[in-house]
């Protein structure tokens, strides 16, 4: 388990680390860390959308471009590409690198 490092605080020398006990070091330990966490519920549980939620008052809009010159659609994954992407023909259709 990772811990955190606080980069703030003043550093011990070495002589001192060294002097440090197994046990002193385990309280020191678990008495900087604490397992409890402030969070708000409430707050938290907004955040979430659960799948099938009710999405009718939403509105979306969004630009649609038409394909230029120097594009093409992947008969295989449907993507618009570059020109410079195209692999090939199968069956008659074109196919970008990723999916040849």
């Amino acid at each position: 388990m990772a811990s955190t490092t606080d980069y703030d605080t003043p550093r011990r020398s070495m002589v001192e680390l060294e002097e440090d006990s197994l046990e002193e070091l385990k309280s020191r330990r678990t008495g900087v860390q604490s397992g409890a966490v402030d969070v708000d519920e409430a707050e938290v549980a907004e955040s979430f959308e659960l799948p099938g939620a009710d999405l009718s008052d939403e509105e979306l809009t969004v630009a649609v471009v038409p394909m230029r010159a120097d594009e093409f659609r992947c008969s295989s994954c449907f993507l618009v590409h570059h020109r410079s992407q195209l692999a090939g023909q199968r069956n008659g259709q074109d196919v970008c690198r990723e999916c040849w």
